[in-house]
C-alpha cells in the first residue's frame, strides 16, 4: 500500500515534478479514501469542494492500483484535459509504466466510408462544407486517431461532420471495405489494451446499454470505475435507460437510402419514390407542432391537431421504404444496413406509441428541424444498480456538488447506491475572507411579470462596483435574453463601456476566451455556463444568479416523478425538487472562487433564499461566505479589494 502522505507531501513525487503543486490535507484524505475503496472493491461517493484537487486525488491511487481503470468525465472537454494534461503529469511524476487510452463516441471520429461517399456525391449544404471536405480527407490520410478535435480548422459545429462520421445506425461494421483502417475500431483496440481508459458519461452509458462502442468489452475487465462530475449521472443515465426515437433518425435513413439508390440501385425506381414520400411525411409530422420548440407530455402532444394522422402516415411511409429496401438488401451491405434500420425504427415508433412500460414517462421534445419522442424512466436506481452487479470492482463517484447540507440521501436514492460509503471535504479556500454572499432587498416574487427588470435593476449597482468582470447566470433562455437586453439599455443610458456578451453569440469556448481577454466583460448566460467553466483571477469577480434553479414544474418527466412520489405519501419538494435546486445552485456558485487568491461576490437575486422556510437549507449548503443584504457592503468589498486600477487611473 503506497504511502500517499509522502507522495502528496512537500517533498513528494508531485511537488518535485508538477509546477505550482501545493499539498492540501483534504486532497490527501480523499486519495486515501479512494485507495481504500479500490482495495476493498467498494462503492465510494465523495464530494470535494472547489480547490481540493480531486483529479489528482483519484489519479494517484488509480495509477498505483495495478488494475484496469475506467475514468468517465462529464464532458468531452474535461475528457481531453484529463487525457492530454492531468494523466501524463501524474504518470510521469509517479514514474509508473501505465498505458492510457481515450475513447469517444463514434461521431468524434472521421469515417472513411462516409467521407468517400460525401466527397463523391458532392452534395453539401453550403460552400464552406465543400472546402472542408478536402481538409478532412487530408487529415484522415495522415492522422493516427481520426479524432475531429485534432482538426481545429473545421469548426466543431460545421454541417459537414454528420456527413463524414458514422452513427451506430449507419455503420456497416465488418462488411465495410475500410474496416481494417477504421478509426473507431483502432480506438477500441487501444482502449482494450490500455491500463487506464478515459471515456465520458454519454459514451459510458451508451455502450453499457447498446453493447456497441467497446465499453461493454472494457467493463468486465475493469477493476475500478471512477465517475468525475458524478452529479451529472442521473440525468445522463436517464437518457440511455429510456427508449427514444427522433425524426432526425428517419430523415438520416431516408438520405442514406437515397444515396444508396444513386450508388448501388439506380434501376430501382421505387426507392427514390419511397424516400421522397417518407421525407414529406416526416416534415409534415414536424409541422403538427408549429414553429416554436417545446417539451410536452404525451397527452398534450396527442391533443395536437392531426397528430395521430401525421404519425400514422409517417409510420406507414417508413414501412413502405422498409419493404422496398428488403427487395434490394442483398445487393450491398449498405442497403442491407438501411433495411435493418428501417425495421428497427418501425419497431421503436410502435413501442413508443404503445407506451406499455409503466416505469417510462412518454413525452415529446420539439426542435426547429426535428421531433424527439422520449420514453424516460421515472427512476434509474434499479437499472443502474443492476449494471454494478457481477464482477467485484470499485466504483468511485466524485464531484464538487453531491450533498445537500452534508446529506447524500438524495443522490444515493437517485443512483440506487444504498450501501455506499460517503465522504465530503470542504474547499481549502478561505471563503469568509475571499467572498460575500449578497441577497438584495426589496425583490419581488420570482413569478411576477416584472421580475427580470428587477434583476437587471439591482444588478446594475453591483456591476458598477465590480466594474464589469461578471457572469449573470439565468435559469432560462428567455430570462437570459430579457436581462441581456435590459442591461444593454442600461449600459448605454449610463455610459458604461463594459463589453456585454451573451451565450449563443458564438461558441462557449470563444466566449470564454473573449471574456478572459477583455478583463472587464459581463457575460449573460444560461445552462451552459453554470458548470464546467473555470475563469481564475480578477476577470470574474461577480457572479449574479437570477433565480434559484428549480426545474421547471411543467417539465414532463419532473411532473411525473412528483406525482409518483406524492402518491406514495412522500414529500416530492423536499426529497427531489429542493435537492436538485441546491446541487445546481452549488455548481453556479462554484464559478466564483477558483483559486487561493480569487476574491468576489455571489449575488443571488431570488428573495426565497431568505424568506422561505427552506431557504436556510439552501444557503447552508453553499460555501461559508460572509452574508449581506446591503448593496453598500458590496461596494465596500470591491473598493477595499481594489480589483486592479480604478477607471481613469
Amino acid at each position: 500500500m503506497a504511502n500517499l502522505t509522502h507522495i502528496f507531501g512537500a517533498e513528494g513525487a508531485l511537488a518535485g515534478t508538477i509546477p505550482g503543486y501545493r499539498m492540501r490535507l483534504q486532497q490527501v484524505e480523499m486519495a486515501e479514501a479512494i485507495q481504500k475503496a479500490i482495495q476493498d472493491h467498494s462503492v465510494l461517493v465523495a464530494e470535494a469542494g472547489t480547490g481540493t484537487g480531486k483529479t489528482f486525488a483519484y489519479l494517484v491511487p488509480a495509477l498505483l492500483s495495478g488494475g484496469k481503470v475506467i475514468i468517465s468525465t462529464g464532458t468531452k472537454t474535461l475528457q481531453d484535459q484529463l487525457f492530454n494534461r492531468d494523466l501524463p503529469s501524474v504518470r510521469d511524476a509517479l514514474m509508473v509504466p501505465v498505458t492510457v487510452a481515450m475513447l469517444k463516441g463514434r461521431a468524434n471520429y472521421v469515417c472513411h466510408f462516409h467521407l468517400d461517399r460525401a466527397a463523391k456525391e458532392g452534395r453539401f449544404i453550403n460552400r464552406e462544407d465543400a472546402g472542408y471536405v478536402h481538409l478532412i480527407r487530408a487529415f484522415a490520410e495522415n492522422s493516427a486517431t481520426g479524432d475531429k478535435s485534432e482538426l481545429p480548422e473545421v469548426p466543431e459545429n460545421a454541417t459537414i461532420w454528420p456527413l463524414v462520421t458514422s452513427t451506430r445506425d449507419n455503420c456497416i461494421g465488418q462488411e465495410c471495405a475500410h474496416y481494417k483502417e477504421c478509426f473507431v475500431m483502432e480506438a477500441r483496440k487501444r482502449a482494450l489494451a490500455a491500463d487506464v481508459v478515459v471515456v465520458n458519461h454519454h459514451l459510458f452509458f451508451a455502450d453499457v446499454m447498446l453493447r456497441d462502442e467497446g465499453v461493454s468489452e472494457l467493463l468486465p475487465s475493469a477493476n475500478t470505475v471512477i465517475f468525475d462530475e458524478a452529479h451529472q449521472l442521473p440525468e445522463t443515465a436517464g437518457l440511455f435507460f429510456g427508449e427514444d426515437v427522433s425524426t432526425s433518425q428517419i430523415m438520416d435513413l431516408s438520405r442514406d437510402a437515397h444515396a444508396e439508390y444513386l450508388t448501388n440501385a439506380k434501376d430501382c425506381i421505387l426507392l427514390p419514390e419511397a424516400t421522397a414520400a417518407l421525407d414529406k411525411a416526416t416534415r409534415d409530422f414536424r409541422l403538427v407542432f408549429g414553429l416554436d420548440g417545446a417539451r410536452m407530455p404525451v397527452q398534450k402532444a396527442l391533443e395536437r391537431h392531426n397528430f395521430n394522422e401525421a404519425f400514422a402516415t409517417m409510420l406507414g411511409k417508413l414501412g413502405d421504404l422498409a419493404s422496398v429496401l428488403e427487395t434490394q438488401a442483398e445487393r450491398d451491405p449498405a442497403l442491407e444496413n438501411c433495411w435493418q434500420r428501417a425495421l428497427a425504427l418501425v419497431a421503436q415508433l410502435k413501442s413508443w406509441q404503445a407506451g406499455a412500460n409503466d416505469n417510462l414517462v412518454r413525452w415529446v421534445e420539439v426542435f426547429s428541424q426535428s421531433v424527439q419522442l422520449h420514453a424516460t424512466p421515472l427512476s434509474i436506481a434499479d437499472v443502474f444498480s443492476k449494471q454494478m452487479e457481477g464482477h467485484p470492482r470499485a466504483w468511485i463517484f466524485t464531484s464538487a456538488t453531491l450533498a445537500v447540507k452534508n446529506d447524500f440521501g438524495h443522490y444515493l436514492g437517485q443512483m440506487g447506491l444504498p450501501g455506499a460509503v460517503t465522504a465530503r471535504w470542504d474547499s481549502p479556500f478561505n471563503y469568509p475572507e475571499q467572498s460575500i454572499l449578497y441577497v438584495p432587498q426589496g425583490m419581488p416574487a420570482p413569478n411576477t411579470p416584472g421580475y427580470n427588470a428587477a434583476v437587471a435593476a439591482v444588478a446594475l449597482p453591483a456591476l458598477k462596483a465590480s466594474r464589469g468582470r461578471a457572469f449573470v447566470l439565468c435559469t432560462s433562455l428567455r430570462a437570459m435574453r430579457d436581462i441581456h437586453t435590459l442591461l444593454k439599455d442600461a449600459f448605454e443610458r449610463e455610459g458604461l463601456d463594459y463589453p456585454l456578451l451573451m451565450q449563443g453569440d458564438s461558441s462557449r469556448t470563444e466566449l470564454l476566451d473573449r471574456f478572459r481577454r477583455l478583463g472587464n466583460a459581463v457575460l449573460v448566460g444560461s445552462q451552459s455556463f453554470w458548470e464546467g467553466v473555470d475563469v481564475r483571477g480578477e476577470a470574474l469577480s461577480l457572479v449574479i444568479i437570477d433565480k434559484l434553479p428549480f426545474a421547471p414544474p411543467d417539465d414532463p418527466v419532473l411532473a411525473a416523478r412528483i406525482d409518483k412520489m406524492n402518491t406514495e405519501g412522500r414529500n416530492a419538494f423536499m426529497e427531489y425538487q429542493l435537492p436538485y435546486s441546491v446541487i445546481t445552485l452549488k455548481q453556479g456558485a462554484g464559478r466564483l472562487i477558483r483559486d487561493e487568491t480569487d476574491r468576489g461576490v455571489l449575488m443571488i437575486c431570488d428573495p426565497r433564499i431568505v424568506e422561505k422556510h427552506y431557504g436556510r437549507r439552501i444557503w447552508q449548503s453553499l460555501p461559508p461566505m460572509k452574508r449581506t443584504r446591503e448593496a453598500s457592503d458590496v461596494e465596500t468589498f470591491f473598493a477595499v479589494g481594489r480589483l486592479g486600477p480604478m477607471d481613469g487611473e
